[in-house]
């Protein structure tokens, strides 16, 4: 499994308080995370007026694709001109992942629920 967390300072310039910024700074999340199905949050410079931090993170199978969607969404931010793109970084992690043989008759909990209990399947 590849996981990739994008890290997004931005400047948000004419804002005079921390409510203004928090509008822009939500008009950011709800879009990127609606265009590109990332998880998004403010993860720093929440006490400032004209400066946070954002974090996008996304899991996939391949690098390659991963990485690209946080790219774009980068962009994105940038082509929004809500906020002047300070610094940017994205990193990719591969976790390992060995997948196992998956048997639905042993799954005790699954067959019950299914309405199949120990008895119908014995008979």
């Amino acid at each position: 499994m590849i996981v990739g967390a994008c890290v997004v300072e931005l400047h948000i310039e004419g804002c005079q308080s921390l409510k203004a910024k928090r509008g822009v700074v939500r008009s950011i999340t709800r879009r990127v995370r609606n265009r590109f199905n990332l998880a998004v949050s403010e993860v720093g410079g929440q006490d400032t007026w004209q400066y946070a931090v954002l974090g996008l993170a996304a899991a996939g199978a391949e690098a390659t694709t991963v990485r690209s969607v946080l790219e774009r969404a980068q962009d994105f931010i940038e082509e929004l001109h809500l906020a002047r793109v300070l610094a940017a970084d994205v990193q990719i992690v591969d976790l390992p992942h060995e997948e196992q043989p998956w048997d639905p008759s042993a799954d005790e909990d699954l067959a019950a629920a299914f309405g199949r209990g120990a008895s119908e399947e014995e008979g």
